[in-house]
C-alpha cells in the first residue's frame, strides 16, 4: 500500500557548519574586535547559546546567524529566538531554539487537515511523524500538495515515498 511521512526536521550538521561561519565572521569583524561574544551548538538541546556584550552585537549576531542558517538551507520557521538575559557581568545571553520534530498538536491538526481534505486516505501518528497511506498514488501526491498549501506556518518534509 503506498504510504509517505510527514516530518519537521533539520540537519543538524548544517547548523552546526552555520554557527561556525558565524563564529569565524565575528572574529574577523571591525565592529567585534575586542569582543566577548561567542555563539555555542548544545547538540542534545537542539539549541544555540549566544553571549554578546551589548544589545548591539547581540542583534548583528542574529542577523548573521540568520543570514547563514538560510544560505545553508535551514529553514527560518524552525528557529525561536527565545528573550535575552543577562549572563553575568555585562554580558547577554540569548538561547536560540531550533526546532526538531512535530509536537502532539501539530500531528493532531494535519491529521484533522487530511481528513477534511476527503481523500480516500488514512493518518497515523508515530511518535514525531505522521504516517499518510492510501490505495492510490495520485490521492497520496493530492494530499502532499493540500498540506503544503494549509500549513504555511510549518516546514514540513515529506520523506518514505513509497509504492
Amino acid at each position: 500500500m503506498p504510504s509517505f511521512d510527514v516530518v519537521c526536521e533539520v540537519d543538524n550538521q548544517e547548523v552546526l557548519n552555520a554557527v561556525d561561519q558565524t563564529e569565524r565572521e565575528i572574529k574577523v569583524r571591525y565592529d567585534f574586535k575586542d569582543s566577548k561574544a561567542t555563539l555555542k551548538w548544545q547538540d542534545k538541546e537542539s539549541q544555540i547559546e549566544i553571549v554578546a556584550d551589548d544589545d548591539m552585537r547581540l542583534k548583528a549576531i542574529q542577523e548573521i546567524l540568520r543570514q547563514k542558517l538560510s544560505k545553508r538551507g535551514v529553514s527560518l520557521k524552525l528557529v525561536e529566538f527565545e528573550d535575552q538575559k543577562p549572563a553575568g557581568g555585562d554580558l547577554i545571553r540569548q538561547i536560540v531554539k531550533v526546532k526538531q520534530g512535530l509536537s502532539d498538536e501539530e500531528l493532531k491538526s494535519l491529521a484533522k487537515v487530511i481528513k477534511q481534505a476527503k481523500l480516500k486516505i488514512q493518518a497515523q501518528i508515530q511518535g514525531e511523524q505522521l504516517r499518510v497511506t492510501g490505495k492510490k498514488r495520485d490521492d497520496l501526491q493530492a494530499a502532499i500538495e493540500h498540506l503544503k498549501g494549509e500549513s504555511k506556518d510549518l516546514e514540513l518534509q515529506f520523506t518514505n515515498f513509497r509504492e
